[in-house]
């Protein structure tokens, strides 16, 4: 087989797309939580403890260089001219990006859970869809689901009847 038309027939294959888009949204859903943390919860923090500016927390290990104009508190002008800094801060707000990330997936999981749930909860109630008027069913299908159960209890019945030992 081609090499061409094994890479088809695997990117064909559903969990492949599944996972293409997972990533794709996950990465729309990862800049949205960046823009959450850094636009509203961080300057809320700042502001809550005196105006408190995450960013410009840092640790700086190298000098300065001498044609340097810009700042020299901004961490990002700073890191810009080169100059080696543990940017601690930044590494704050990372860590609430991934706090408020993992919360979040963990309330859409905790969600899609209860509907998973949910559904085999009632597909477990409802084994015989007849009797449930919330399920409308075909009546052939059932009836079909019956002879198909009878034939499996007879096909055991009519092997025990067959067996050596009589």
């Amino acid at each position: 087989m081609a090499l061409g038309t094994e890479f088809r027939k695997f990117i064909a294959r559903g969990n492949v797309m599944d996972l293409a888009v997972g990533v794709v949204i996950g990465a729309a859903f990862g800049k949205i939580t960046t823009a959450l943390t850094e636009s509203i919860i961080m300057p809320t923090i700042g502001w809550m403890f005196g105006d408190v500016d995450f960013s410009n927390w840092f640790i700086r290990l190298g000098e300065i260089p001498e044609n340097y104009s810009g700042d020299r508190g901004n961490y990002a002008q700073l890191k810009e001219a080169g100059v080696a800094m543990i940017g601690y801060g930044d590494f704050l707000t990372q860590v609430v990006n991934f706090l408020i990330l993992a919360f979040a997936l963990f309330l859409l999981l905790k969600g899609v859970n209860r509907i998973v749930d949910e559904v085999q909860r009632k597909q477990a109630e409802e084994a015989a869809t007849a009797s449930s008027d919330e399920v409308p069913t075909d009546p052939q299908l059932d009836v079909l689901k019956n002879i198909l159960a009878e034939l499996k209890s007879g096909s055991r019945a009519t092997e025990v009847d067959r067996s050596p030992s009589q």
